[in-house]
This record gives structure tokens, C-alpha cells and sequence, in this order.
């Protein structure tokens, strides 16, 4: 499975960055780990041309001012400018990302275009205030932004975090959610089967069919999130030893101790905590809330042994980093993937292959439409009975 094309988000954000009657607006990519902002990115870079538009990854070059803006100049591909002009030859913090900021906003393209830049993560700029003389980074960096003639779309993981900062923002941001994959684009993803081997416009539309139901199958699975669908799709036509996938063996496979997804939960389950206050009480309330949620604050505290008003302060900083999400007033997991990595790992030693069968066995009755138990059974051969079970193994 390829991750999968976004024509419609990729049209939105190209309309946000022409904006109605030429004006252009700042699209802001919202979007949890996973989610394919990256991905969209990269893809905008390449349809907008790359001698028009570069890509930053703000994640990876947020190290000191002075040298997130050599990384910027050195790949570059717009003409020189001299940015920070008559500066020292070593410029201190503040003179660095002032020049960042002027780089940005008088960079051209060729025929002296506006230039568009492409900042993922661009709330990691953010790092710079802790050296001397930056202390209000990203309200810079979005007045510069702002006022500017190039072109820029923005984009960050942490919802929260950049919905309280757009509130005081100049009206030229405009939010832009990642929304979850359909099973339809998931379906459009899905590799072709096996040759049909004589069998017919009736052998063809009943392979229709199982791919339509395991679209719908791997949507409920992964939550509509790319790099979840992705990696189980692909491992689950890998491993088969026939024309149907098993996506339920390979979600198994994936979150056992070494799995793909079980790597992929462990480095956004910790980046978001080590981005929090209080990491050994946020861990302790995402136990809580993997073994039972939603639960209300009272039944958290109780459970925590801590009075509510601490309590109250730990899950404020679960919900700014996009961790927990609340629905009248009960807490529970934003991502129930990552909830049931949790339920796999979060015990004292590594989970066995019955541990692993259990909780995903759970997870998929959770997941699955209750009207439609059927969807476990998708794309499995009929005259293959033994191969139904898509991995569940009955827990007595």
C-alpha cells in the first residue's frame, strides 16, 4: 500500500495560499503523529516546483538560531539576498533569527516571483527562546509572516498548542485540520490481486467486493490515520500466503515488542510527554485511562490518589500536547491506537503472544460496526473456512 494522495486537502491548501481575490492567506496544517503532513509537504513542494518553493523541516534545524539559518541558506534555492547585511560575522541569537525572519519574508523566485516556503513543525522555533534576547519567537515569527509577500503554508503536530497561539494571530491564518482517510482512499491504495486465472467477470467482482471490505476493515483498524493503515495494509500483504490480506495477524505482528507500529506509538508517546510538564504523573493518568476511560476528573484523582486540583493541572498538559482529548467532562485516549499500545507495553515485563492476541482481539470488537460483524471475515476465500478468523483468537 502507498500512502495515499489527498487531492482534496492538497486543493484546499492551494486555494488558502491563492486566496480569494488574490489575496493570499497562510494555510496551517493541523494533524496528530501520523496523520500525513509531511507527506503533504512534500507533495506541495513538488507541485508548486521546487525552484519556487522549498521545504523546511523546522524539527530537524531548530538547533541554535545561528545555525538553523546557515542550514535555511545553504539549501536555499532562491538567489541570493543579503540577509542580515552588515551584521558581525558570527551574529548572536537575536541578530540570527532576525535575519531568519528577513530571509523568509524577501527570498524570490525566479523572475521575482514570491517565494513559498513549506515550514513543517514550525512550532519548534519555539527552541529559541531559551537564549538570550528571544523571548516572544513564535509571535515574531507569525507578525513577520504576516506581512510578507511571499507565500508560506505551516504545519504541526500539536493541535492545542497552535490553536491558543492562532487567537491572537493577524486574521491571514487560516486552520486547516487533517482530517482522517476515508475507507474509499483507502481502497484506492490497496495493491491489485492476485491474476484472476479464468475466473471470470464473477471471480473479478467478488475480489470487488473483499477489497471494498478490507478497505473498510483497515479504516476502522488504524482510525483513519495514514501511517497506521499503511503499515498494517503492508504488512498484512506481505506476510499472506494468499491473494486476501490478514490485517488483523498483522496488527498483531506490528504491535509485538519490536513491531513497526509498536516503535511508531513509543516515539510519539514519548516526544508528546517529554514536550509536557510532570512526565511521571502524565504516564501514571495515561495508565489509568488505558486500562478504563472515559473517566471524569474525580474518578481519575481517586484512582491517582491526588487531590482533583492537581489532578485538573496534570490533564491540562495531557490535552496541550494531544494526548488525551475531554467530551463532556470525561478524559479518554485522542489516539485508540495508542491507547492499545499501551495496554500491550505499559506492564512490567515484555507481553507474550496471548497478551498481544487479547488486546488486540478487544480492540478490533471495539473498532469493528456492531451491525456488521462480517467485516472481520473480508476478502477471506469461501471455500477457505480455516483462514476466517483473521488472526482473533478466542480468549476463554
Amino acid at each position: 500500500m502507498m500512502i495515499p494522495e489527498r487531492p482534496a486537502l492538497e486543493r484546499r491548501v492551494l486555494s488558502t495560499l491563492d486566496g480569494p481575490g488574490g489575496q493570499a492567506r497562510i494555510p496551517v496544517v493541523l494533524g496528530g503523529c501520523g496523520s500525513g503532513r509531511t507527506s503533504l509537504l512534500l507533495r506541495l513542494n513538488g507541485l508548486i516546483g521546487r525552484a519556487t518553493s522549498q521545504y523546511l523541516d523546522i524539527e530537524r534545524i531548530a538547533t541554535t538560531p545561528e545555525r538553523c539559518l546557515a542550514s535555511i541558506r545553504e539549501a536555499s534555492p532562491f538567489h541570493a539576498h543579503p540577509y542580515g547585511a552588515g551584521g558581525r560575522e558570527a551574529p548572536g541569537p537575536r541578530e540570527a533569527f532576525d535575519a531568519t525572519l528577513a530571509l523568509l519574508d524577501t527570498a524570490r523566485a525566479p523572475g521575482d516571483a514570491p517565494a513559498t516556503f513549506l515550514l513543517d513543525e514550525f512550532l519548534e522555533f519555539r527552541t529559541f527562546e531559551s537564549f538570550p534576547g528571544l523571548r516572544a519567537v513564535l509571535r515574531d515569527l507569525l507578525a513577520a509572516l504576516s506581512s510578507s509577500g511571499n507565500r508560506f503554508v505551516l504545519t504541526t503536530r500539536y493541535t492545542a498548542r497552535a490553536l491558543r497561539l492562532l487567537r491572537d494571530a493577524p486574521p491571514r491564518f487560516e486552520v486547516v485540520h487533517v482530517g482522517p482517510l476515508t475507507a474509499a482512499e483507502i481502497r484506492a491504495t490497496l495493491p491489485a490481486t492476485a491474476d484472476h486465472k479464468g475466473g471470470g467477470a464473477f471471480r473479478e467482482e467478488e475480489e470487488d467486493r473483499a477489497r471494498d471490505d478490507l478497505a473498510v476493515l483497515l479504516q476502522a483498524l488504524s482510525d483513519g490515520r495514514p501511517q497506521y493503515a499503511h503499515l498494517i495494509a503492508d504488512t498484512a500483504a506481505t506476510s499472506a500466503a494468499r491473494a486476501a490480506a490478514d490485517p488483523v495477524s498483522a496488527l498483531s505482528a506490528l504491535l509485538a515488542p519490536g513491531g513497526e507500529l509498536a516503535a511508531a506509538c513509543r516515539f510519539c508517546y514519548e516526544l508528546r510527554l517529554h514536550r509536557a510538564r510532570g512526565y511521571g504523573a502524565l504516564k501514571a493518568i495515561l495508565d489509568v485511562l488505558a486500562r478504563e476511560e472515559p473517566l471524569t476528573l474525580t474518578e481519575i484523582a481517586l484512582r491517582l490518589r491526588r487531590t482533583p486540583g492537581s489532578t485538573k493541572d496534570y490533564l491540562s498538559w495531557l490535552e496541550d500536547v494531544d494526548l488525551i482529548v475531554s467530551h463532556q467532562k470525561r478524559y479518554s485516549f485522542a489516539d485508540p491506537m495508542m491507547r492499545l499500545w499501551l495496554r500491550v507495553h505499559g506492564r512490567p515485563a515484555p507481553p507474550t503472544d496471548d497478551d498481544i492476541a487479547r488486546e488486540v482481539h478487544a480492540y478490533v470488537m471495539a473498532r469493528l460496526p456492531q451491525s456488521e460483524p462480517a467485516l472481520a471475515l473480508a476478502g477471506a476465500p469461501a471455500e477457505d473456512s480455516r483462514a476466517r478468523n483473521w488472526g482473533i483468537i478466542e480468549i476463554d
